[in-house]
């Protein structure tokens, strides 16, 4: 076994691998030996089949098999050896790569290219500076919390008089010469609310009116959208269209959301109990998780800038691009060429970006262990969990959620990718000039209006 690497440029190189029959004959030997041992072929008893005819049956299938696995494992072997830092996988030289019979020869030159990554040494100091948006919590972002809070833990009940947003329920029957049309529509616990009228001289006919009253309405006139109307009155769409008749609604019920009080029960459904005890505490409390929201979306912020500038900073690297683009190819049959030129420049930015931050990572010793991952997982739990007004749960909670959450291989390695970019993040926060600057929440949102 001879392995040879030829220097192209400082990006491209090519290997051969020489294989002689020394190197797979035993291997071949022993695999058919094995094999003699459990072989059924008609005529012979197990294992009494000679070797020779196993040979001539099975010899050359298992050769190739045997050389093309030495030789991906030498060509690996010898990459690590040589501590070469290659860019995707090596890939079968179309040109030089001489023709191979496997029937009539016993050595072999395999070809392969190389695509090198470019030498990389990544130097950061407080010369480079970089934005960091502090976002202030106002007291319209707290008061909105509390609404949203209010609302989710509100209830409904029932009511006597119609106001604007109720819910009414009842009997709705057609009418024709100002009676009720026996052989019209009759609808049985039709649900209406008078906010969605569009028309106010109908809703107004509602508003003010109790339980057990009979309103007299045209929901044609009431409602102008046949969506609405074919719904109201359990009939088509089409039929929807050609209703003109006023109908009777006979009120049973009247139901009205309320928004939920500031008050105890409040504060122990949002953050468990007896953890706020006044609503001070409570808008102290909120402010702190959207401070803490805040500090989420200025880090994620300032990774975007940092690896943006780090991007400027390395702009003279170079890679294979023709190795690279051959690669993507290979491994995306589904692609064309067309697409991958296309998609190139954005795939070109990703590997840059990945081999700066690998770089960052070994030279600073930046590890990451599978509790950073975890916790991690956990903080995307209670983030989520927020969204819905869960927060203030056990931390065994989370812990459950994140264990399923890892389970997933997938999600695995994107936490995985994301706590590393973090920890980069935090390491190059200490190196740099950070120039802190005060942002509303409007203005920062539009750093990703565009997007």
């Amino acid at each position: 076994m001879n392995i040879v690497k030829k220097d192209l440029d400082q990006n491209n190189a090519v290997v051969t691998v020489h294989v002689e029959k020394a190197d797979y004959a035993e291997k071949v030997n022993k695999y058919l030996r094995d094999y003699r041992k459990k072989a059924s072929i008609p005529g012979f008893r197990p294992g009494m089949v000679p070797l020779g005819l196993l040979t001539k049956m099975y010899g050359k299938a298992v050769m190739t098999e045997e050389i093309n696995k030495l030789v991906v494992d030498e060509l690996y072997k010898f990459i690590g050896d040589n501590q070469l830092n290659v860019l995707g996988e090596p890939l079968p030289n179309e040109t030089e790569q001489p023709e191979i019979d496997f029937n009539t020869q016993d050595e072999f030159d395999f070809v392969f290219d190389l695509g090198i990554a470019p030498a990389i040494d990544t130097e950061l100091s407080k010369k480079d500076k970089i934005t960091f948006y502090n976002l202030s919590v106002s007291d319209e972002m707290i008061d909105n919390q509390i609404k949203s809070y209010t609302t989710r833990f509100g209830k409904y009940e029932q009511e006597e008089v119609v106001e604007e947003s109720d819910m009414l329920k009842g009997d709705l029957l057609e009418m024709k010469d100002g009676k009720v049309n026996e052989a019209g529509i009759n609808v049985q616990d039709a649900v209406l609310t008078p906010s969605y009228m569009k028309d106010e001289i109908q809703k107004n006919t509602f508003l003010g009116a109790k339980k057990d009253d009979v309103i007299v309405f045209n929901p044609s006139t009431a409602f102008e959208n046949e969506t609405e109307i074919s719904s109201l009155l359990k009939i088509s769409k089409e039929a929807a269209k050609e209703i003109d008749a006023e109908f009777q609604f006979s009120i049973k019920n009247i139901t009205r959301f309320h928004e939920g009080e500031i008050n105890q029960e409040l504060f122990d459904k949002v953050f468990g109990d007896g953890n706020v005890k006044s609503e001070e505490e409570f808008r102290t409390k909120i402010k702190e998780n959207i401070a803490e929201s805040l500090t989420t979306d200025s880090d994620y912020k300032f990774g975007l800038d940092t690896r943006n500038m780090l991007l400027e900073k390395y702009t003279d690297l170079s890679f294979p691009d023709a190795f690279l683009k051959r690669w993507v190819l290979h491994n995306n049959k589904d692609m064309s060429e067309e697409t991958i030129e296309k998609d190139y420049p954005k795939m070109l930015e990703s590997l840059k970006w990945m081999l700066l931050k690998d770089d960052l990572m070994k030279k600073f010793e930046i590890k990451v262990e599978l509790p950073d991952v975890l916790q991690h997982a956990k903080n995307v739990a209670k983030a989520q969990f927020a969204q819905y007004g869960m927060v203030g749960l056990e931390d065994q909670v989370y812990e459950n959620y994140a264990q399923d959450m890892l389970k997933k291989e997938e999600t695995m390695k994107e936490m995985t990718e994301r706590v590393s970019e973090e920890k980069v993040f935090a390491k190059i926060k200490e190196l740099v000039t950070l120039q802190p600057k005060d942002i509303s929440i409007e203005d920062f949102n539009k750093f990703f209006a565009a997007n």
